[in-house]
Order: C-alpha cells, then structure tokens, then sequence
C-alpha cells in the first residue's frame, strides 16, 4: 500500500473555477500552491500545447462577496482578468503584461462576461459590512465605465439580449442567501427601470434563448429544474424530474449549462453523482419536458462550469479514482477528450473507492481503510453549511485511508444536492440538526463494528459543527476545526455583507432568538468538550476571524481541556498555499495519532496544551 504524502495532496488537490471556448482554443484556470497559491489562467492551442497567459506574479481572483466570483474572460485571444491584489480588471495579451482597464480604488469586480468591445461585469465598493453592488460596463478601450443597474443589495449573471436591448440578470437582497430567494430581473440597456420575471424561488443562472425569452435554472418545485421564461411572464419547466440542475451560489458566475446550436449541456443529478447531459430538442415533449441525453461518460462529478461551442462543450469532471480533469465532449458521438495534463495520482488499487450510505435519512460517503475489520475514523463535515461532499478522488482522504484510518463525509441536512425540503432541514436548526446527523453517522459506524473510534472535523461552518459537535455530543473523541465559528452571536455581529443575515434563517433572527444562539454556542459549552480539539486558522481571514479559534481555545484551556492552535500567515478563508497545506494535514494526522494513540513518526509532533493558554 503507498503511503500518501501531505506534499501530493497539495499538488493534486484542487480544480479548475472555470472553463472556456475561445476560437479553437480552450482556456482555463488553475490552483498552483507552489507559487503562492495564485490562480493562473492557461490556454491549450489548436496544436494541442498548453501555456501560461497570466504572467508569473499576477492571480486571477477577486473577494467580491469575499468567496469571489467569475474571474475571467478570454476574449479575442487576449485575457480579460481580476488581479487579487489590486481588484482591478486588466486585460493582458499572452506574453505582454496586464494593462488595468478600471480606475484605481477600493471597487472589486466579478461575474465578467464579454460582450463585443464591453465588459459586463458586478461591481462592489464599500466596506465589509456595508458595500453597494451594481452592474457595470467596462469598455475594453479603456475608456471611463458606466452603471447600468444597481436594483439589489447583491447581483449577479448580467446578460444581454441578442439584439442589445435587453440586460437579463439576478438580484437579492438581505435576509435572503441566493438558494432562499432571488428575482431574475431585465431592464433596457438604454436606462430605465427593471422589471422582475421571476421571485420568491431560487434562480442561480439564466441565459437567453431569444430576444423574448430565457432558460433559467430555478427552484419553485423544489428542485432546480431548467425553465423557459418568457419576457411575457410564461414558464415551463425542461426538466421536471427530482434532479437538481443548479447548486448553490457561493461565488457569483457558475454555468450549470450551456446553450449551443439549439441544444443544452447541462450538469445535474444529485450530491452523490453529478452527470453531463443534453437537451437536443429543449423544448416540453408528450411526457412534460425535455428528453435529457447522457453524455457524462465513466465521470461521476462534473462541477459547475460548461462552456460550449458547435457541437462541443467543455466542463471540469471527476470520480473517484480520477482527479478533476478539463474535459471536451463532442455532442455528437460523445467522445471525451482530456485537455488538462496528468496528475501524478495513485493507482485505482490504492485510493479508497466511496460507498453511499444513507442512515436513518442522513446521506454520506464511507471510505473504509484497507485490510478490514474495526478501524478509528474520522468525520468530514463540509462547509457552506449550505452545500456537499462529492464523492471524487481527494488525495486528502486518501492521505488518512493510507494510513489506515477510515473517513465518512457526512452530507448533514441542510447540505444541498437533495432538494429544497432536505435543505431547509437545517432551517433555524443549525448547531442542532447538523451536529445530530453527524452523531447518527458515528453511531452507526461504531454499532456496525466498522469503527473503534471515531473523530471529527471540518472547515469553516464544518468547523462550527465539529466543535458544536465536541460539546454537544460525547461520541467524539476529538475534533479538528479549520478556521471554523465557535459563538455564533459574535461571528453574526463582526461576519462579512454576504453572510451578516445568514444566521436570520439558520437560527434566528437577533436578538428574538439569542437563547438559541448561547444554547447551542461551542465556546460558551467547552466544559462539556469528549475530547481535545486542534484549531487552525488563517490570519488574513475575512470571513470568520482568527479570533473564533482563539477564544474556543481559551474556553478549552478554563475547563482544563487539552488543545492547540496553528496559526498561518499569508492564508485567507481556506488553504491556497503548498506548505500551508502540508503543515495544516501534518498536524492533523499528528493529532489523530494522539487521540487514537498510533505513532506518526513522519510528521513533526504535535503538543496538545492541557488547561493553561500560551
């Protein structure tokens, strides 16, 4: 059995956010930890050679709604991008420098999408807590931009009519998150007011069909189904099966289909496989929708990111023992064609192969370690809360079934992938619900004889229910928390725009609702902890502040339990950085040779502080 480094996983792990046509090209996006953690734009020419566009130092990224959004454009050979570090759009020919195109400033831009000389694009200026957000037009000439609409508190999707006249696009404002409730709006492109086509349901992408109608992935049945929308009102659902077609908007500019040639590709199905299918003829059949064709292939996941041509469309797309790869399927005779270079990866005999569970309601992904028989095992808790664990090839897993510790990734309710009702499982419930599916998970893990012990862990909101977990459950023996929330009421009180009325529906509303949130708070109950906890947080965190580890460990250290904290400079929300990403696993598995008392020799060792803070 190979033994998994820290060091692949950081250089394996990870996909593109976006894909593109271009001419006979193809672009796309990918991580590089080993420079920084930067984004760079790549394209694959026509001869099949693939080369940088975005030049050594630059990072196409932007913290609009601090997850970011669409980054880039390839427009005419020439990439249109947000830089990370100044917020600003540029435009950069391959082997010239980045020319800015908007003024110097605090504004932030994202959702790009060129259209002719212009690009459109969401627009973000203010503080934190406070910013305006409207739909503006970049000339690519450099000349001075202007604002089109600035209807809501947050938009996204600016699209524009074939004949010019019309912009199309998607807006929400507080206490709404975008799977709640948004409105698919148009207004004139000349000036004018806008009107709402649709509200009350969930709308994450639209796309014009013609100048009088749209397709549009939205949610009034409960799942998000492909919709025709007319200018006029009228609506049909495409899709009207229990298959979702859209996902959650963490960052704004996700293509969950594409239009090309009269024909759809689109990626749907559920959190626990995610196919690439066609509507040929999108249009209702005798049946009441549009008859999907699978062009998915052996790929078990394919993310939220299709772009499409003629009669090809590119996507991003996975399975279990194939890491993500960008992917060109012709819609014709449905050959795939691999684009992305190889990653150095495991043979299939080496990497743990997923099995979906559901137990008593409650989905999840088993990894089981080899050799059988009772094995400690470690909870995966994803973030969001609102979203999922796809069951793909994640060396990180793999890292911990090497070593002969199992994994489960619990898809809490709450998580999406299985419909609005499963979703909204987590409805004032969160700290409750999440904490409680994940119990179930250990339970049966341990009641099956699969486990001897079990562990849990998470990043962001998977931290909060990893350290509720601690102290709300005795089934733990010790919990991980990857810059995850540990009061709720503070982190409501100090959290970014997007997310500062989150809490409204996940909880409660403030301060109606504030028994709840000290009720369920992991810092104010760590004397009830089963188990010691490791934080790790990144100090330029804007989401959840540094703070919410410090304090859980505080709490920790008054009621004599044992802890530790890592710190990691450089690092925002999530690990972007090759030696951030394995120090932070590094400690992991030191943490849980600790708690399941096995040596880790090869990786340095971990004190865990008993009581006193340092």
């Amino acid at each position: 059995m190979v033994t998994i480094r820290a060091v692949d996983v950081a250089r394996v792990d990870d996909r593109p956010l976006w894909v593109e046509i271009s001419g006979d090209e193809v672009w796309w996006d990918e991580p590089r930890p080993h420079e920084g953690g930067r984004r760079c734009v790549v394209r694959r020419t026509a001869g099949g050679a693939i080369e940088d566009v975005l030049p050594q130092g630059w990072n196409a990224r932007n913290r609009v709604m601090e997850y970011g959004g669409r980054s880039w454009r390839a427009h005419e050979g020439r990439l249109v991008f947000t830089d990370w570090a100044d917020g600003r759009i540029h435009l950069c020919a391959p082997g010239g420098e980045p020319v800015p195109l908007t003024p110097e400033g605090p504004a932030r831009y994202a959702d790009l999408v060129v259209r002719g000389d212009e690009v459109w694009c969401v627009r973000e200026q203010g503080g934190p807590r406070s910013a305006d957000r409207d739909i503006v037009v970049v000339p690519l000439d450099g000349s001075p931009l202007r604002s089109v609409v600035a209807s809501h508190r947050f938009l996204m999707n600016p699209r524009v009519s074939p004949d010019g006249r019309t912009l199309a696009y998607i807006g929400w404002n507080h206490p709404d998150m975008p799977w709640d409730a948004t409105e698919l709006c148009v207004a004139p492109v000349a000036g004018g007011p806008h009107r709402v086509l649709l509200s009350g349901a969930s709308t994450c992408q639209a796309e014009w069909r013609d100048d009088e109608s749209l397709y549009v992935v939205t949610d009034p049945t409960g799942w998000w189904n492909i919709h025709l929308v007319g200018l006029d009102g009228t609506t049909c659902d495409l899709t009207p099966v229990p298959l979702e077609f859209g996902d959650a908007t963490w960052k704004i500019g996700g293509t969950f289909f594409a239009v090309t040639g009269g024909r759809i590709a689109a990626v749907y199905g559920t959190a626990d496989e995610r196919r690439l299918g066609v509507l040929d003829r999108p249009l209702p059949n005798g049946s009441g929708g549009a008859a999907i064709r699978d062009v998915g292939g052996g790929y078990t996941f394919w993310a939220p990111t299709l772009s499409a041509q003629g009669s090809h469309v590119v996507g991003v797309a996975a399975s279990p023992h194939r890491p993500y790869e960008v992917v060109r399927v012709d819609l014709d005779t449905g050959r795939h064609e691999v684009l992305s270079p190889g990653k150095p990866v495991p043979g299939d005999a080496e990497l743990p192969t997923p099995e979906a569970v559901t137990v008593d309601g409650v989905h999840a992904h088993v990894y089981a370690p080899p050799g059988g028989g009772p094995a400690p095992y470690v909870l995966f808790v994803h973030g969001g809360p609102t979203g999922s664990a796809a069951p793909v090839l994640d060396l990180e897993i793999a890292y911990f079934t090497s070593r002969g510790i199992g994994v489960a990734e619990v898809n809490y309710g709450g998580s999406t992938g299985y419909g609005r009702a499963y979703r909204e499982r987590l409805r004032h419930n969160w700290g409750v619900v999440d904490v409680r599916d994940c119990e179930t998970v250990a339970r049966w893990l341990l009641r099956t004889g699969r486990a001897e012990k079990v562990a849990i862990r998470g990043g962001s909101a998977g931290g909060w229910t990893s350290m509720a977990a601690l102290v709300h459950s005795d089934v733990f023996c010790g919990a991980v928390s990857h810059y995850g929330i540990s009061d709720p009421e503070r982190w409501a009180a100090q959290t970014h725009d997007l997310e500062s009325h989150y809490l409204d529906g996940l909880i409660g509303p403030l301060p109606e609702t504030r028994d709840r949130y000290l009720d369920r708070s992991p810092e104010r109950h760590a004397a009830r902890a089963s188990g010691p906890a490791l934080l790790l947080h990144g100090l330029e965190d804007k989401v959840v502040d540094p703070a919410e580890s410090e304090r859980f460990a505080a709490a920790l250290a008054r009621h004599g339990h044992r802890w530790a904290y890592l710190t990691f400079e450089g690092e925002q929300h999530g690990w972007r950085r090759e030696d951030t990403i394995v120090r932070a696993l590094e400690a992991e598995l030191a943490f849980y040779g600790i708690v399941f008392g096995f040596p880790t020799p090869e990786v340095p060792p971990l004190t865990l502080h008993n009581g006193e803070a340092h």
